[in-house]
């Protein structure tokens, strides 16, 4: 992707800090143990959550054909990381009236 990864109408926007992702100790209404650092730009920020989800396409399609627990849990999380990027970002874009 690279330099030639376009993000159309969200070019300018940044990550805002708020995605999170990982249950805490208190299972699911706790705090979350990561965190999306504030300021990346919306193309980087896209392009890495595209990578982690081709990640979890080939995990899942592993652990489908292998009956691989693992690679189940490790796509898992990986989802959760991509989704928490997406959040983020979208978190800061104008809502459309």
């Amino acid at each position: 992707m690279g330099e030639n990864f376009r993000v159309g109408g969200v070019s300018g926007f940044k990550t805002s800090g708020v995605g999170t992702f990982g249950e805490g100790e208190g299972g699911a209404g706790a705090v979350r143990l990561f965190r999306v650092e504030a300021g990346h730009s919306a193309g980087y920020v896209l392009e890495q959550a595209s990578v982690l989800i081709d990640c979890v396409h080939k995990l899942t399609l592993q652990a489908g054909i292998e009956q691989d627990g693992t690679s189940a849990w490790a796509a898992h999380y990986l989802a959760g990381m991509a989704k928490a990027l997406v959040e983020d970002l979208a978190f800061g874009l104008p809502a459309k009236q």
